[in-house]
């Protein structure tokens, strides 16, 4: 075949030669070499057209590189001789590779590429139709390419526009300097330049060359243009996306992507006030299997998103914030392990559909999403508390490239080179995160630019890791394991055979390692840290009868557990992972018997030792901060409808949604899927009732806030238990001064009596008593202070004073006491006390300055309010239950503060919202003059008080967003400017030298769940919308001025801001109301807004205007659901708490659809309007989310189908009902036959 090849190029040439002799033109030279090609063909070597088309391209590239070889092929390839694509497919391996040493055979290439590529003919017989295509995929190695096994002629034509499409912005890139992004594993082997003859790239000595170099570039792009501009191309394109999407990377992202949903998730989760009941990684997940649907994107650009969102987070870290919230481990955890984790469940599942070739390609598109990251230099910048982490993992890609390159089999081994230390960026931390968790593997480290080399010069440190893995002693090591996070779960084995097995020095050092720096920072191997964490937790249990001694002995290693997942970071970061409630679980047992334990020879409970108390209390207080421990058990938020809107965690929830768990995790097919797995014999099911001490103190701490203290109470002995811890915090108290839990019996219950002789006044002894029996006594203790200091027979000071020396004694009081002030604050019974600064602190030193920055933050963000209604001559005050309240957290030692904020912080919240008195500003005042240092955090907590009670700001806010995420509006039309977007919603990085600004999106998020009226929300989201569309629907109108005309948005701009505004709006209704909201705005909120009536009806302001209202709303309904339910079938876990919720919401939502269209309910809205909600919302339904339509009720979809077909919309109607699965097989065939008999009968 070859010799046949090279004697048909001679011939070729020859006869080409003989006509150019003679003078004829190209076209004839042209028939010349056809003849040669037939005769050759006739003799049975080869096809005519393909043989002449390989032998003319063989010849001019490039022995025959001249313009008449070009101008032959030209006329060759426009009369057919030649195939065109096949022509192009020979030409383009030749000479792209080679388009800078011969840039006038790359020009004339690209001119044959916009004059052939874009309208190509077709031969007409099969078999001419198949030896093309296996000609084209020779000469392309498209098969090979797009992993596919065989490419019959329609794909290989769609493949080869694609392949060319491709080509063309590889080179462009390429050579204006920038990456190369393409997807494929042979994506650029096109665009390598070759070099000959030893000379390089570029021949800078030959300028006109140079500047034909320049023109290409630019002429490429002209004819990337016209080739996507093409109709019969941009069909092809469309065919790649619809049928091979997974290697169709380059043209995914449909009519505008809209990904604000992830960074609005990712900063709802760093709110630590908030616990989550679902894992941040499951939700993550069904969120992007979301996205990817609702925006028509491929995964790479979904990976891609989820990244970049994650990055923005991390840049958006108040490091100079200080306060009691998480801080930036929290936001690097989401980045380095939610977001890989969710990656690595989404992959697997992906893998699990696919075969074959397409196996690889959810990986090369895992990989393109990190390689373009290099583009957002500005995200990558490590934070300063995380330069040193990013240069270890650079230090670690150096150092395996300096071992291959030196011969080194160890290829982590410690390298003395210096030079091969690196710098690292928010890159390195990914990629190491990635390559942890089996996503990518090493060859990473070879990608171009991925190690950089340092300025300066520094050697790499042991880590005390290696150490202890070698045989050093686990307590010399302590401190810096602590410090140091561990690298590898083989390091938390090691460590984990101390906490079970070494002596009880070495448990000691072990639990409180565990807890150190590897649980808040060991973001590779975080998930792995929870487990053994909460493993070591769980092998205390359960609990068997006389167990009593054996946690004595190990109170030591449970008090550094307990005390090691209380802090602030620790508690965030298991929420995040969705282990609330089985941390819940651990802790009531333990919170059971340390409560039953008396104490021995206690007089104050310090939480850095080991005790009963300490235990207790460190147990108890973290359990109480899973749930609202004091709230009631019914909330007063209820909807206008008599819905419960508010979502809070509750014990009785905790506790079922655990049970539920462990019975999913029993199942095989979930088990293999969890990420955490735990001992069988821990999935049994945990009932309150196991807890006796627990269920009373829990049923009457609920009795307590929903009502006030019965004055006959049954148990003489917790009365009597009272008047003792009151004779001793208020022993101050003069002798005349009587004091008594019950009024009856105040003859035994004096105060006034002396401490027992010989006993100082401050040793007064305090009951050795367990500590559930102090707690059951508390309450009635706190209604006789509060009492008394109301009536001015106790002072401030003194009451103060008892409170904290309560607190000292057992540190869980202050769960009661918070809980019972947080009740009677609600009551409203209690007159204001005027701080003074002699019986109450008084604020009045920074209130001035406190309210103007409030002020001004809000101003910054969008709402304009006076938050103080006093006049400035008049003494701030407070009602008692929060002065008191207020001024017993003043007095907390801020060593004690990180184990009791998250009880504190909640009592101050509540007294804050629930009453009506402006007290936030007071409180932030207070709090200011004791800790400076959390001066910009406690404005920000104070920013968000207005909220609680105003609507006009929630209204102020609710439009500051749309405005910063969208543009302004400005005579009912859109005004474009060019900061908007994700980083003027919720804010770029906080700068430590500039005054605190907060962007609206963030305070929306860090406020929406304290918004009074949720239903109030949704309709001002609504509003908004309806305003946003009807400004995009004058933006599209041609009726204005004709030279304005041209300034009309095209319809398509003006359906992707559509999306923009919908997925805006969705997410905010579903983080202020989460599952709830979203089933009211199904079914009463929009239904209601449709039926409504009046002036301002939906509808009432022109037909292009209710065409766009209809359609926004149809976006906004579906983004919602999507957001909440997910658009297919969930994961176990996610379907117990959301979507299985879906069906029944959305078959009533159509059922009502189906009704007015029937007739039966009349509407308030226009007609048009209608129309498009109801089309574009079953379109919508149709196209993204058929797995809907397949739990709706045939009855419904058989009535929705009717309605669609009397408006004509036969296709949409017959779409609906083939999605409906195999109980509407019967109708879609009846529709089908119908309709076909009455066109027949017509």
């Amino acid at each position: 075949m070859a010799a046949d090849a090279a004697e048909l190029e001679r011939r070729v040439m020859a006869a080409v030669k003989a006509s150019a002799a003679r003078g004829d033109p190209p076209l004839l030279q042209a028939a010349e070499a056809a003849r040669c090609a037939r005769e050759a063909a006739a003799s049975g070597s080869a096809s005519c057209g393909l043989a002449l088309a390989e032998a003319l391209v063989a010849n001019l590239c490039f022995a025959h590189n001249t313009g008449s070889m070009w101008k032959l092929l030209d006329q060759a390839m426009s009369s057919r001789l030649v195939h065109p694509l096949h022509t192009l497919a020979l030409l383009t391996p030749r000479v792209v590779p080679n388009r800078r040493q011969q840039p006038e055979a790359y020009r004339l290439y690209l001119e044959l590429l916009g004059r052939y590529a874009v309208a190509p003919v077709y031969p007409e017989r099969m078999e001419r139709k198949s030896m093309l295509a296996k000609s084209i995929d020779d000469a392309m190695q498209l098969a090979n390419r797009y992993g596919c096994q065989h490419l019959d002629f329609g794909h290989a034509v769609i493949l080869f526009v694609l392949s060319l499409v491709e080509m063309l912005i590889d080179c462009i890139l390429d050579d204006c300097g920038l990456l190369n992004i393409s997807t494929h594993e042979h994506g650029n082997i096109y665009t390598k330049n070759m070099d000959f003859g030893g000379e390089g790239p570029h021949d800078s000595g030959d300028e006109h060359r140079e500047h034909l170099r320049r023109k290409n570039i630019l002429m490429s792009i002209e004819v990337v243009e016209k080739a996507t501009a093409n109709k019969i191309a941009q069909v092809f394109l469309r065919l790649v996306y619809l049928n091979t999407s997974s290697v169709f990377s380059i043209f995914g992202a449909g009519k505008g992507s809209c990904w604000v949903p992830f960074d609005m998730f990712m900063e709802n989760a760093m709110d630590g006030r908030h616990l989550h009941a679902i894992s941040s990684v499951e939700f993550l997940t069904e969120l992007s299997k979301t996205l990817q649907v609702l925006n028509r994107a491929t995964w790479q650009e979904t990976f891609q998103a989820l990244w970049i969102s994650g990055l923005r987070l991390v840049q958006r870290g108040p490091e100079a914030l200080e306060g009691p919230f998480p801080h930036l481990y929290s936001r690097l955890c989401m980045l380095l392990a939610i977001i890989p984790l969710s990656v690595a469940t989404i992959v697997k599942e992906e893998v699990d559909k696919l075969d074959g070739g397409m196996v690889s390609a959810i990986k090369e598109e895992l990989v393109s999403s990190l390689q373009i990251l290099v583009q957002f230099s500005g995200l990558l910048s490590p934070p300063p508390a995380t330069v040193h982490f990013a240069n270890t993992a650079a230090r670690k890609a150096a150092i395996v490239l300096s071992n291959l390159k030196s011969g080194n089999e160890n290829l982590y081994g410690y390298s003395k080179d210096s030079s091969a230390i690196k710098a690292g960026n928010m890159l390195h931390l990914i990629v190491e995160a990635c390559i942890a968790r089996n996503l990518i593997d090493t060859s990473a480290y070879f990608w171009p630019g991925y190690v950089v080399p340092l300025e300066a010069s520094s050697q790499a440190q042991e880590s005390p890791w290696s150490s202890l893995t070698e045989g050093s002693p686990l307590v010399e090591l302590k401190d810096a394991l602590m410090v140091t996070p561990a690298s590898s779960v083989a390091e938390l084995e090691k460590l984990y055979s101390f906490a079970v097995s070494g002596s009880e020095e070495e448990k000691l050092a072990a639990s409180k390692v565990l807890c150190g720096a590897s649980l808040l920072r060991g973001w590779n191997i975080q998930e792995h840290v929870v487990q053994i964490v909460l493993k070591l937790l769980s092998s205390f249990l359960p609990l068997d009868s006389g167990s009593d001694g054996r946690y004595v002995q190990h109170m030591p290693m449970l008090h550094a557990l307990i005390s090691g997942i209380s802090s602030v970071d620790a508690v965030h970061i298991l929420s995040m992972y969705g282990l609330v409630p089985e941390v819940a679980a651990m802790l009531m047992p333990l919170c059971e018997i340390f409560g039953s334990l008396p104490p021995s020879d206690h007089r104050s409970c310090n939480f850095e030792k080991a005790s009963v108390y300490s235990v207790f209390s460190s147990a108890f207080l973290s359990l109480l901060r899973l749930w609202k421990f004091h709230r009631p058990p019914i909330e007063n938020a209820l909807s206008r409808h008599g819905v419960f809107v508010r979502s809070e965690l509750s014990l009785d929830f905790l506790l079922l949604l655990r049970n539920s768990r462990s019975a999913l995790k029993n199942l095989s097919n979930v088990s293999k899927s969890s990420i955490f797995q735990l001992d069988p014999s821990l999935q049994k099911p945990v009932y309150i009732d196991s807890f006796p001490k627990l269920r009373a103190w829990y049923f009457q701490n609920q009795a307590c806030i929903a009502s006030t203290l019965s004055t006959v109470y049954n148990r003489p002995n917790v009365l009597h238990v009272a008047n003792n811890i009151l004779k001793i915090i208020c022993h101050k108290v003069p002798k005349d001064g009587i004091l008594s839990v019950n009024p009856q019996s105040t003859s035994n219950s004096s105060m006034g009596s002396s401490p027992p002789p010989g006993v100082p006044e401050d040793m007064c002894q305090w009951p050795t008593l367990p500590a559930w029996d102090v707690l059951e006594a508390i309450p009635f203790v706190l209604e006789a202070v509060l009492t008394a200091c109301a009536h001015g027979r106790l002072s401030s000071r003194d009451l103060i004073t008892g409170l904290r020396d309560l607190a000292d004694f057992l540190p869980a009081s202050l769960a009661a006491i918070v809980s019972y002030f947080s009740a009677e604050i609600t009551r409203g019974i209690w007159k204001p006390v005027m701080l003074n600064g002699t019986d109450w602190p008084s604020p009045a030193a920074t209130l001035p300055v406190v309210e103007s920055e409030i002020n001004e933050v809000l101003a910054k963000a969008g709402v304009n309010i006076n938050i103080s209604s006093r006049p400035r001559s008049v003494m701030p005050m407070l009602p008692l239950p929060i002065a008191a309240l207020i001024s017993l957290s003043i007095t907390v030692k801020m060593e004690e503060f990180s184990h009791l904020h998250g009880i504190i912080g909640q009592g101050i919240e509540i007294c804050a919202t629930s009453s009506s008195w402006p007290s936030m500003q007071i409180i932030g005042a207070l709090w200011s003059q004791k800790v400076r240092r959390w001066h910009d955090f406690i404005i920000l907590a104070c920013s968000q008080s207005p909220f609680t009670r105003d609507n006009t700001a929630v209204s102020q806010l609710i439009r500051s967003c749309f405005t910063s995420f969208l543009g302004p509006l400005v005579d009912g039309r859109s005004c474009y400017v060019a900061n908007r977007g994700v980083a003027d919603l919720l804010g770029k990085t906080l700068d430590e030298r500039a005054r605190l600004v907060v962007a609206p999106g963030f305070l929306y998020m860090r406020s929406c769940r304290l918004f009074p009226d949720n239903n109030f929300v949704c309709e001002e989201i609504l509003k908004v919308v309806i305003e946003r569309a009807r400004a995009l629907a004058n933006d599209c109108s041609s009726e204005r001025p004709g030279h304005l005309r041209s300034d009309c948005m095209p319809l398509s701009a003006a359906s992707s801001l559509v999306e923009q505004i919908s997925s805006l709006a969705a997410t905010m209704l579903c983080h202020a109301g989460g599952l709830n909201l979203i089933r009211l705005l199904y079914e009463h909120i929009l239904p209601t807004l449709l039926l409504s009536a009046g002036e301002d009806k939906l509808g009432s302001a022109g037909h292009v205007c209710s065409l766009f209202e209809g359609y926004a709303l149809a976006y906004v309904l579906l983004w919602s659901g999507a957001s909440i339910w997910g658009v297919g079938e969930t994961s176990p876990a996610y379907a117990s708490i959301y979507t299985s919720k879906r069906q029944r919401i959305v078959d009533r939502h159509l059922e009502f659809m189906a009704k007015v269209m029937e007739g039966n309910i009349v509407l308030g809205c226009g007609e048009t309007t209608w129309r498009s909600y109801v089309l574009c919302f079953v379109g919508l339904l149709v196209d993204f989310v058929p797995a809907w339509i397949l739990e709706v009720k045939l009855e419904t979809l058989q009535k929705l189908a009717s309605g669609l077909r009397k408006w004509h919309k036969g296709d949409l109607a017959l779409s609906l009902l083939e999605r409906g699965g195999n109980k509407a097989v019967t109708s879609v065939v009846e529709s089908l036959l119908g309709y076909a008999g009455a066109q027949f009968s017509e």
